[in-house]
């Protein structure tokens, strides 16, 4: 039972890894680094967010 369950999480473990690898080139072929490492959506977030002190 515990050799199952053990394989079974291995298994797993490996089609999550080949899921990320996957999303990971597709995005990457999809989208420019710029765009992948800019922070436009935070400097927005923080121009709308009205914060007291």
């Amino acid at each position: 039972m515990f050799t199952t369950l053990s394989y079974l999480s291995w298994a797993v473990s490996a089609v999550l890894v080949a899921w990320m690898v996957y999303d990971w080139i597709k995005t990457d072929a999809s989208h420019s680094e710029a765009l992948l490492t800019s922070s436009r959506e935070g400097e927005i977030e923080a121009a709308t967010e009205k914060h007291r002190i």
